[in-house]
């Protein structure tokens, strides 16, 4: 059995200052070694979170995506002072074209991934216990926006399900009769998903929600694992940022390829980096270690 999520079980404001951190960096910094460590944390992050079986369904659609986000920036943009060739068109294939698509296929692939795993962490509640209080209707929104998508795609596939033992089924039959039903699938959803959101809107009215003075029930304690975490976060965040303040990781794709020399410095950021991006999944495996070495000697 897989051990449980450490990092996730950890305080809100860490998940949601990691992920910060991380998405952040992920979509400002276009340093190749940066790119590819982001992508590798949010990788093995995945997996150890998710599990291998997801992350190959991600790979299903997020591959393609890469590959055409790679492939459509040199077929456009033909800056460049290294010319490889000359499309049909006449237009020069450059090598910093080339480069640069690849470095956006990279930072497309990094940031989704991280999302993904913010969309597994990052609860609905964790989200309200944060920012309930301070922008009570705007965190609210935000919490039912997040748990739309996985709340329709499951009755998505009950009301499906539900019309075609019914007979009207959206895979088989005429094209005009497929469209009707799922035309009919379609009004359904819309339906319940106004009527979702009602309910729920006027349940946390009733509740009191955002009314001043109101108080809460939570189930978060900062304790000293989380305290360190938060240390350890705002380190890492602190001394990349200082990186990028330094111009130690600056990186330029037009015209010409560029950027900070390689110094002890500058490699001391790159570790800091992955070790900020290898941080929930260094905890989890950490865990799951532990916790076999505990069966072991219980079975003993």
């Amino acid at each position: 059995m897989r051990y449980s999520d450490v990092f996730g079980s950890c305080h809100p404001a860490v998940n949601f200052l990691y992920f910060v951190l991380v998405i952040a960096f992920s979509m400002c910094l276009t340093h190749p070694v940066c790119l590819l460590l982001s992508v590798c944390g949010a990788v093995i992050y995945h997996a150890v979170l998710l599990g291998p079986r997801s992350l190959r369904k991600s790979a299903v659609w997020m591959v393609p995506m890469a590959v055409l986000a790679a492939v459509i920036n040199p077929a456009f943009t033909h800056q460049g002072v290294t010319i490889l060739a000359y499309l049909p068109s006449g237009n020069p294939l450059t090598l910093e074209s080339m480069l640069y698509g690849l470095a956006s296929a990279a930072l497309l692939s990094a940031t989704l991934l991280w999302f993904t795993c913010y969309n597994a962490v990052m609860t609905s509640d964790k989200f309200i216990y944060l920012f309930g209080r301070v922008i009570p209707a705007l965190s609210l929104v935000l919490s039912m926006t997040m748990r739309f998508v996985p709340r329709f795609r499951t009755q998505l596939h009950t009301v499906a399900q539900a019309q075609k033992y019914m007979g009207r089924d959206t895979e088989n039959g005429s094209l005009l009769r497929r469209t009707k039903n799922a035309m009919k699938v379609f009004s359904i959803m819309v339906t319940w998903s106004l009527e979702s959101a009602i309910e729920t809107a006027d349940s946390m009215k009733s509740r009191g929600y955002g009314e001043k003075g109101r108080t809460a029930f939570s189930i978060y304690r900062m304790d000293d694992r989380d305290r360190s975490l938060l240390v350890w976060l705002i380190f890492c965040g602190a001394y990349v940022l200082c990186g990028v303040l330094a111009g130690g990781l600056r990186f330029r794709y037009y015209p010409s390829l560029a950027g900070a020399p390689v110094t002890p410095m500058t490699v001391s950021f790159f570790v800091v980096y992955f070790l900020l991006c290898l941080t929930p999944a260094a905890l989890d495996l950490a865990a799951t270690r532990q916790w076999k070495q505990i069966e072991k000697e219980v079975r003993r």
